[in-house]
């Protein structure tokens, strides 16, 4: 999908990983008074806007915090245009919700011709080539099979099983941790492939939460979005922002949000 930013748009706006579920208000809440506060004409949200999505029938729950987001999504773009891409998080994201959220479907990964520039937009997972067992199941639940089988479930059952797997993933990474296994990060010529297939020379993506700026040699850049941790030292939570003027992307923190014109 390509995207050109039309000439009313001066400032956007791009998040992710926000990971939003009802045991971290807070971040609910952080979002809430930035939505409300941001002076961008457009906002992009790079995956992984909730912790995990089971299924757009999550929607039925009128006092659930999927329909507090959708509302205050919604409430958003009736004054900023609103895009969003799927994470490995909630990839079962679908048009109900988008439609809550007043949102249009961003593809990963999808292109934004910003003035004379291209900005290759993704999630980054799929560019995590070393984390072998990572794309094996990647691949298995994006597949439509897979979709289909678990959809069909009762949504209590589809809840409990993405606990049990959230449970599992929380549990690898504290082996991991304490192995002092290193990270796996997007591999660099996968993300110089796809910058020269979509004939761009800036990569914004999310997920690894490792917030920074690398060079990819050839003119090519990429920039990692920031999760939003709030219980992180210090708190971890950015918006990077594009003016229309020019010149790099901006990182703002979260609580500078408020202030920056």
């Amino acid at each position: 999908m390509e995207i050109t930013a039309p000439p009313h748009w001066q400032t956007v706006d791009f998040i992710s990983d926000l990971h939003l579920q009802a045991s971290e208000p807070q971040t609910l809440a952080a979002l809430e008074r930035y939505l409300s506060q941001t002076a961008a004409q457009a906002l992009f949200i790079l995956g992984d806007l909730f912790e995990v999505w089971v299924g757009d029938d999550a929607l039925q729950s009128t006092s659930g915090i999927e329909v507090q987001v959708a509302r205050m999504l919604h409430s958003a773009s009736t004054h900023l245009d609103l895009f969003i891409m799927c994470g490995n998080r909630d990839f079962l994201m679908g048009d109900r919700l988008l439609a809550a959220c007043g949102a249009r479907a961003l593809p990963d990964p999808s292109v934004l011709h910003w003035g004379t520039t291209r900005w290759l937009l993704a999630h980054g997972d799929a560019q995590c080539l070393a984390d072998v067992p990572y794309q094996a199941f990647r691949a298995q639940v994006r597949s439509a099979a897979w979709q289909e089988n678990f959809l069909s479930q009762p949504l209590d059952q589809r809840q409990a099983l993405a606990r049990q797997m959230r449970a599992q993933s929380e549990a690898q990474k504290k082996q991991l941790a304490q192995a002092q296994t290193p990270w796996i990060d997007l591999d660099r010529e996968a993300c110089v492939a796809l910058l020269e297939m979509q004939v761009a020379d800036h990569m914004i993506h999310g997920h690894t939460h490792q917030p920074a700026q690398h060079d990819l040699g050839q003119g090519h850049v990429r920039w990692v979005l920031s999760d939003w941790d709030l219980h992180a030292t210090p708190v971890r939570a950015e918006v990077l922002r594009l003016h229309a003027a020019g010149g790099a992307p901006q990182r703002i923190t979260l609580a500078a949000t408020q202030a920056t014109p």
